[in-house]
């Protein structure tokens, strides 16, 4: 009786035949992949126009975060603004796949990348492109040197 030769790839991806995913538990797992791919798309290198990034993220981002000079007493209060996400070691990482980081993927389009869910937005949707988001990344860049503007407390005997 004839030996079946199997390869070495064979061989190391037997494991991960019976462990495979299935249905949703699939997709989900694909998702950091299409999350790379976009990542690659807009590289570390990327140039974007500072002046539209700003824009851009006064028109959108400023509705959550504050950005810049454009509404220092502006944000929800639960979200970091522009300025201290600059100031974080992987600030670029993070701007550059902002619109797969939650809460983004519930109100923000990207043409090409899919919904991750049928539940229905809890903010006003918007869409963008991915050179817009090379685009507010430029704009971030002119923010690294910017200091972050601190309220001053008062003391505890003259608060209201």
């Amino acid at each position: 009786m004839a030996e079946k030769k199997t390869s070495v790839n064979e061989n190391r991806l037997a494991p991960m035949k019976k462990s495979a995913p299935r249905g949703k538990a699939l997709l989900i797992s694909l998702i950091p992949a299409v999350i790379g791919l976009f990542f690659l798309a807009s590289p570390a290198g990327a140039t974007g126009s500072a002046e539209k990034g700003r824009a851009i993220a006064e028109k959108h981002c400023s509705r959550c975060h504050v950005v810049g000079a454009h509404n220092p007493m502006g944000g929800i209060g639960s979200t970091a603004s522009f300025q201290m996400i600059a100031k974080m070691p992987d600030y670029l990482e993070r701007f550059q796949t902002f619109y797969a980081r939650r809460p983004h993927p519930a109100f923000l389009r990207i043409p090409g990348v899919p919904r991750w869910s049928n539940l229905p937005a809890y903010a006003a949707e918007f869409s963008i492109t991915l050179d817009q988001v090379d685009d507010i990344v430029a704009f971030v860049k002119t923010l690294e040197k910017m200091p972050i503007r601190r309220k001053k407390r008062r003391p505890q005997n003259q608060r209201r």
